[in-house]
C-alpha cells in the first residue's frame, strides 16, 4: 500500500506529486519534487515565486484514521460514533455518509483548536 498526493491548483503550469509507504513519506517525497521544479525554473530562468505557495492537505477517511494520532476510542467519544464502525472506515470496509464525515471533521478540528491554546505552568 502507498499513499499519493497531487497539487490540483488550476492556475500552477505544474503538478507536485508524492509517494510513500507512509503519509509522512509521501509529503517529504511531495515537497522534494517541489524543490526539483524550483530548481529547473531557476535553471531556465522562469520567474516564479515558490515562497507564497500553501498547501491543504486532504484525506480520505480510511487514511486519516490510520495516520492520526487519535485512538478510536477516543474518536468514538467525542463523535458518538461507535468504535467497531469508526474501524470498518479505517480498513475501507464500509464508508461514511457525508454527514458522518462532517461530524469526524468537526470533532477534530475542535480537538485541534481547543489544544491550540494550551498553555502549561510550572508547579512548585
Amino acid at each position: 500500500m502507498t499513499y499519493d498526493i497531487h497539487s490540483t491548483d488550476d492556475r500552477l503550469d505544474f503538478m507536485v506529486l508524492g509517494q510513500g509507504k507512509t503519509i509522512t513519506e509521501a509529503k517529504k517525497d511531495f515537497y522534494r519534487c517541489l524543490e526539483e521544479i524550483k530548481e529547473l525554473y531557476i535553471e531556465e530562468g522562469k520567474p516564479f515565486d515558490f515562497d507564497d505557495l500553501t498547501f491543504q492537505f486532504k484525506y480520505d477517511i480510511a487514511s486519516f484514521l490510520k495516520y492520526s494520532p487519535f485512538t478510536l476510542t477516543w474518536l468514538s467519544y467525542v463523535t458518538g460514533i461507535n468504535k467497531k464502525q469508526l474501524s470498518h472506515y479505517s480498513t475501507g470496509v464500509r464508508h461514511p455518509s457525508k454527514p458522518t464525515l462532517e461530524k469526524i471533521q468537526d470533532a477534530v478540528i475542535t480537538f485541534a483548536k481547543d489544544y491550540e491554546q494550551v498553555s502549561f505552568v510550572e508547579l512548585g
